[in-house]
């Protein structure tokens, strides 16, 4: 059976990054060598992966990181730190008009 990973690298800003891949070791080996020039990632190494959740179906896992995505960054690190009770609780990302 295919798995499918959503994942989030802490960058070297202390920013996050979430994507979604099923070749999870593959794809973390090319955000820290730099594969993809344009990428958010490529300027911001070293990173680490901090998180990662598998699927077993793309669509479960592309549906976790849009959700992700729309999350602050604190809401981000409580799921890292597996604090799920604080999960509802913490605000979703506020976007500047």
């Amino acid at each position: 059976m295919k798995y499918f990973y959503v994942y989030i690298l802490l960058c070297s800003d202390k920013t996050f990054y979430t994507g979604f891949t099923s070749n999870l070791d593959k794809r973390i080996q090319e955000h820290n060598d730099g594969k993809h020039k344009n990428s958010y990632t490529y300027s911001r190494r070293p990173l680490s992966l901090e998180f990662f959740a598998e699927f077993s179906t793309v669509q479960q896992a592309i549906s976790f990181e849009k959700q992700i995505k729309s999350w602050s960054q604190k809401k981000k690190i409580a799921l890292i730190n597996e604090e799920f009770d604080r999960l509802p609780n913490l605000a979703k990302k506020q976007f500047k008009s």
